[in-house]
C-alpha cells in the first residue's frame, strides 16, 4: 500500500469536504479517489468521512487523521529534500545549538573541523541551555544540539558522550585557592552558585545528589545561567561554582582548582531528533566529540599545575 499517496488523496479530501473537487485538483476521476480513501479506512479499520448527508463530512477520526497526515507528508518532503541535498552534495544549513559555557577555542576548532570535512555544510551555532534545546529539538527548528546529561526526552537519538571534569571555581584570593585540590569537606559554609534547574533540570540535580552525597550542604544556593554573570557572583563573595577549567580562564581574579577524586564530571553528548534527521546530525556528534574530548582530557593526578597566562600578575600561591 502507498501510504503517502493514500495520504495526500486523504488531506485534499478532507481539506476540500468534496470529492469531485479533490479530485479535480488532484487531477484523477472521482472513482479511483474513492477507492484510495476506501482503501486506507479498512487499513486504519475506521470511517473517515461521514458519507450520509449531501456534502462529506469528517468522522472524529477523520480530524483526527488531518493533523498528522499533514504532520507525516511535511516530514516526508523535508526528508526527501534533504536527501536530494546530500546526493547533489549540498547539505544546506545546518542549526546547531551549544551550551553557553562552551569555551571560545572549543568553538574555534569545532568550526574548522567542521569547515574542512564537511565543507559544503553551512553550520548555524546558536547559544542554547539544555532545556532551550530539547525543546527546539521537538518542535523541529533545531536540528542538532550538544546536551548536558541525564536527559529525559523521547525520541532522540545521542552522539558519542565525553564526560567533561569539573573543579571549584573561587576568588583568587579565597583561601581554598591554596590548595592544589579541593575536597567536598574543604567546602563548608560555602554557598553554591548553579545555573537554574530549568536550564538542565537532571544535571542540576545530579549536581545536588553528589554534594548530598559528599555531605556537603551549601550555606546558600545562587542560580546562574551566563559565565560572565556566575564568574561575577563568586568574585562577589556569594559562592563558588563547579565548573570546567576554562571558565577560570575568563577572569584572572578568580581560581580553579580540581575536586578530589574527581566526583562530579558532566556528560556532554549530541543529540538530535531519530526521525527525518538532518543527514548531516551525526557527522556533527562525531566531530564535537572529538574536539570536546580533546579540549577536556583529564588529566593524570601526578601531573603538574598548568601555567596561567596572567601568573606574572598574580602570585600562584594566593
Amino acid at each position: 500500500m502507498d501510504l503517502s499517496r493514500h495520504l495526500r488523496y486523504f488531506v485534499v479530501t478532507a481539506e476540500e469536504l468534496h470529492f469531485g473537487r479533490a479530485a479535480e485538483i488532484i487531477g484523477i476521476a472521482q472513482p479511483p479517489l474513492s477507492q484510495s480513501i476506501q482503501r486506507l479506512e479498512r487499513e486504519l479499520g475506521v470511517t473517515l468521512f461521514d458519507r450520509s448527508r449531501r456534502q462529506a463530512e469528517l468522522t472524529t477520526a477523520g480530524r483526527l487523521l488531518l493533523d498528522e497526515a499533514r504532520d507525516l507528508l511535511a516530514r516526508e518532503q523535508r526528508l526527501r529534500t534533504l536527501m536530494r541535498k546530500a546526493a547533489d552534495g549540498a547539505l544546506g544549513t545546518l542549526r546547531a545549538g551549544v551550551p553557553p559555557e562552551t569555551p571560545a577555542v572549543s568553538l574555534q576548532a569545532l568550526s574548522r573541523r567542521l569547515g574542512e570535512e564537511v565543507p559544503e555544510l553551512d553550520v548555524d551555532l546558536q547559544e542554547l541551555t539544555t532545556a532551550e534545546q530539547l525543546r527546539l529539538l521537538a518542535s523541529g527548528d533545531l536540528d542538532v544540539g550538544l546536551v548536558h546529561h541525564p536527559v529525559e526526552a523521547a525520541g532522540l537519538r545521542f552522539g558519542p558522550a565525553v564526560d567533561v571534569p569539573l573543579g571549584v571555581v573561587m576568588p583568587r584570593t579565597s583561601p581554598l585557592a591554596r590548595l592544589p585540590e579541593v575536597a567536598f569537606g574543604d567546602l563548608d559554609g560555602h554557598g553554591l552558585i548553579l545555573a537554574p534547574r530549568a536550564t538542565a533540570h537532571g544535571w542540576h540535580d545530579h549536581v545536588l545528589e553528589v554534594c548530598r552525597k559528599h555531605g556537603f550542604t551549601p550555606a546558600a544556593l545562587r542560580h546562574a545561567r551566563n559565565p560572565e554573570f556566575l564568574l561575577g557572583l563568586v568574585l562577589g563573595g556569594h559562592g563558588v561554582a563547579f565548573e570546567q577549567e576554562a571558565m577560570a580562564r575568563r577572569e584572572p581574579r578568580v581560581a580553579w582548582r580540581p575536586l578530589t577524586d574527581r566526583p562530579l564530571l558532566r556528560s556532554v553528548s549530541a543529540a538530535w531528533p531519530a526521525e527525518t534527521a538532518h543527514p548531516a546530525a551525526p557527522r556533527f556528534a562525531s566531530i564535537a566529540a572529538d574536539v570536546i574530548a580533546a579540549d577536556h582530557a583529564l588529566p593524570s593526578p601526578a601531573a603538574p599545575a598548568v601555567s596561567r597566562p596572567w601568573s606574572v600578575v598574580y602570585d600562584a600561591s594566593r
